[in-house]
């Protein structure tokens, strides 16, 4: 994904990977459901299950970005071009944020603009860079200026993708998973997944929702949990060491995260 957008209001399996949707006797009442309207505003919205509150960390400002991260009311996912997804049954909410009229925005450039526009908004922009599969550095460079970052975020869509993230983020333990993670299988093509919010229960449990961009360029969206219905849009972390996502396999070794 290394030839990929624009974000507004405040992340794939390439073409050659298999659609893994799966289908059950429940598809229709998944239907049903994404028929309705989204009532949730924002992702610290989406509720949890009995028993388990937000992980809240005031050292990490990240999470608390993510979870201001404004929800659509429409829950369908459009690619680039208004079209709407083929598959639309692997979303719980669609993110307020603009795919814009390019095939950039894909899994690795999704992750890579939530981050940029979480250091843009604090006034971080020397900490703003990428790298691609090289080792080339793209950094944001003056004036930092909403137009000037958007063009810088094209560059970067267009030069980094799964295979170079996956290099430049650092590993993590799962039973340690915050906000901000990135479950990231690097190559070409791989994916990526952002961690958008981690929940705990008294018995030290956690739980943690998923969001995904695809390709062609799409809506970033919350992922159900198609493994059960009951927790969903919530992942728990267990013994199994594979996080079967809608449509994308990821094992607990591939979780990164920026530092």
């Amino acid at each position: 994904m290394q030839f990929k957008a624009f974000f507004m209001p405040i992340l794939l399996v390439s073409m050659a990977c298999n659609n893994n949707v799966h289908s059950t006797g429940k598809e229709n009442n998944r239907k049903k459901v994404l028929n309705s309207d989204n009532p949730y505003a924002h992702i610290s919205d989406i509720p949890l299950p009995d028993g388990f509150i937000r992980q809240n960390n005031p050292a990490d400002p990240f999470a608390g970005f993510l979870r201001n991260i404004a929800l659509k009311k429409d829950k369908t996912v459009y690619q680039f071009d208004g079209r709407p997804k083929t598959n639309q049954l692997a979303q719980f909410a669609v993110l307020n944020v603009s795919v814009g009229n390019k095939d950039l925005q894909q899994c690795a450039d999704a992750v890579m603009r939530l981050r940029a526009e979480y250091l843009f908004a604090a006034g971080k922009y020397d900490q703003i860079s990428f790298t691609d599969n090289e080792g080339t550095l793209y950094k944001f460079v003056p004036p930092y200026t909403r137009e000037n970052f958007t063009r810088y975020l094209q560059r970067v869509f267009g030069m980094c993708g799964s295979a170079s993230l996956a290099k430049q983020l650092k590993p993590a333990e799962f039973s340690g998973i915050r906000p901000g993670d990135i479950l990231i299988h690097g190559g070409f093509p791989g994916h990526a997944v952002m961690v958008m919010d981690v929940a705990v229960n008294a018995a030290g449990e956690k739980i943690y929702l998923l969001a995904q961009s695809y390709m062609p360029a799409q809506d970033i969206h919350v992922l159900v949990n198609p493994s059960n219905d009951n927790l969903s849009p919530w992942y728990p972390i267990n013994d199994n060491k594979r996080i079967q996502t809608p449509e994308y396999l990821f094992y607990c070794n591939e979780l990164k995260r920026w530092y």
